[in-house]
């Protein structure tokens, strides 16, 4: 990967053009200078991480698809919070659903039952497969993949001693506590850890537009490339007998990229066969994110954990494992002081009963399919900075890259990301080399358009930039 993956976004405020359409309204100068203060007081006092690492753009309020600054300025949101508000934002049902909790009050009740946190499960479980039949609420997407990595070492420790092996992908996301990070499948982040557990590994991730093992595609690609990154683990040693479970993220997180069908097809079988559980983190792509209500429907397979978090309560922190009951009802300790908050379960459940009524999951497919030739017309327009464009429903990355050496170059990404901020669209910051696309699912049609169109602008101008650069 080339470029900075910590440009910083600029805090000097320049004149942008004047934006005003029906979805957006740029009125200042970005950043906008009555918001230095607050911004100086967030880097004095957080780290670095938290302070400088986002557009600086102060968010004042935020409803359905757009997002308020308190000087004038409107976003559309392409980054949902981070795929958090996929029934966009500040849901009336959901802020009723909350007050009606706190007016009681009620605010917490550690895992004293409560008739909100009855309705709720009863409610998620009616929407999952009917071997999904339990549910384990807890606070945060980590808190969810730290669980499932418990359940399956717990699994296959009853069924042999030293099944503890747990198999992600190369570029798996998974968390930033110690299990989650341990199977996360960037090695430069965890450095921190010192010793790793040996029985956490990686295989290649099958991106097939550059193919770990370096061939073309071909029908039975993705099980083949599954089989071979088995064949590198037992050439490294491991003793495959001793894996307990494969934890995946459907797709590969910053970059949308979905996997073979056979891929995960050939995981699953070999799964069942050696008695170790497939495992799909889903904290990104659940809840109607990829136009399936999970994005693991997409493959045709079944599930033995399922991690969910962000999308299912709208923004209060609320996280699950949802497995069968054999496989959670194994530890008589698994409780969490926060999980199944009521306020927090109240906002989930009003969120799922919006998520379904308003058909936003086949709202989201349809978008998807509307939005592809666009975002590929932009990758045609720039076939020397663009790789490639990969997603579903409405999740997208464009993958930029330096022409010269044909690496992902995080920098490019990042200047587009604020660029198109100063058009009037709102992107989260990847670090890796791609533009992310992921708007609430509600956004219509042609706020979604108008977005894609600013995005294909702010490319436009960043790459003939860079261009002039290197003449």
């Amino acid at each position: 990967m080339s470029g900075d993956a910590n440009y910083p976004f600029s805090r000097t405020p320049v004149t942008v053009p004047f934006v005003e359409t029906r979805y957006r309204r740029i009125r200042t100068p970005l950043p906008v200078p009555e918001s230095l203060p607050l911004l100086e007081t967030l880097e004095r006092y957080e780290p670095r991480s938290m302070a400088l690492d986002q557009l600086p753009v102060v968010w004042d309020r935020a409803e359905g698809y757009q997002v308020y600054d308190p000087y004038g300025n409107c976003w559309i949101d392409f980054s949902s919070g981070i795929f958090v508000a996929n029934i966009g934002h500040g849901h009336p049902e959901v802020q009723n659903a909350i007050a009606e909790v706190v007016s009681k009050p009620l605010l917490h009740n550690y895992y004293f039952p409560s008739e909100i946190r009855a309705k709720f499960v009863e409610k998620l479980i009616q929407l999952m497969p009917k071997s999904l039949d339990t549910a384990f609420l807890l606070t945060t997407g980590s808190e969810s993949t730290e669980c499932a990595i418990k359940l399956a070492r717990m699994h296959g420790l009853k069924i042999h001693p030293g099944k503890l092996g747990i198999v992600s992908l190369t570029l798996g996301f998974h968390g930033k506590t110690l299990g989650a990070q341990t199977a996360s499948g960037r090695p430069a982040a965890k450095w921190w850890i010192g010793a790793l557990d040996p029985n956490f590994h990686q295989i290649p991730v099958p991106f097939c537009m550059r193919c770990p093992w370096g061939r073309a595609r071909y029908e039975h690609c993705g099980a083949e490339c599954f089989v071979q990154g088995l064949k590198q683990l037992e050439a490294q040693g491991v003793d495959l007998n001793t894996i307990a479970a494969f934890l995946i993220e459907p797709y590969q997180g910053w970059s949308a990229a979905f996997m073979p069908d056979d891929f995960v097809q050939a995981m699953r079988e070999w799964a069942t066969a050696h008695q170790a559980l497939l495992i799909f983190d889903e904290v990104q792509s659940g809840f109607g994110r990829t136009g399936r209500l999970f994005a693991y429907e997409h493959y045709g397979v079944e599930a033995d954990l399922v991690c969910c978090g962000k999308g299912i309560s709208s923004g209060l922190p609320l996280s699950a494992v949802i497995g069968r009951r054999d496989l959670l009802d194994v530890d008589p300790s698994l409780n969490s002081t926060h999980g199944g908050n009521p306020v927090c379960c109240a906002a989930a459940l009003a969120t799922l009963r919006v998520l379904e009524r308003e058909n936003l999951t086949a709202h989201a497919a349809e978008l998807g399919r509307t939005l592809e030739p666009h975002l590929q017309a932009i990758a045609d327009r720039h076939a020397d900075y663009v790789h490639t464009v990969q997603g579903r429903g409405l999740v997208w990355a464009i993958h930029i890259i330096n022409p010269q050496t044909g690496e992902l170059d995080s920098r490019l990404s990042d200047l587009i990301t604020e660029r198109a901020m100063h058009k009037g669209v709102m992107l989260v910051r990847t670090g890796v080399g791609t533009v992310k696309l992921g708007p609430p699912l509600c956004i219509p049609e042609a706020a979604a358009l108008e977005g894609v169109q600013a995005i294909s602008e702010a490319i436009a101008e960043v790459v003939r930039e860079a261009a002039g650069r290197s003449i």
